[in-house]
């Protein structure tokens, strides 16, 4: 078993209404910053073991659809690298 960290990104698909980066490009604007769009996003990190890089991805894309996404509005990536 070898010890890996992922990553899972988690953000609202296209078209989904985007309160919290909708409240904070506002704001970015009152400041004076220029910006077409903003889009929030959560991030996980998960260090697990697992057999190979393609096991441990396999776990945590199932723990992203099941609890870390809503696969109806959400799109999500997952990243990984060894320890």
């Amino acid at each position: 078993m070898s010890t890996y960290t992922a990553t899972v990104t988690v953000k609202l698909k296209q078209g989904v209404l985007d309160p919290e980066a909708e409240t904070t490009r506002e704001a970015l604007e009152r400041l004076g910053f220029e910006l077409d769009a903003l889009r929030a996003a959560d991030r996980f990190e998960i260090d697990l073991e697992a057999a190979d890089s393609e096991a441990a991805r396999d776990r945590v894309e199932a723990m992203a659809e099941r609890l870390l996404a809503n696969p109806t509005i959400h799109d999500y990536e997952v990243a990984i690298e060894d320890q």
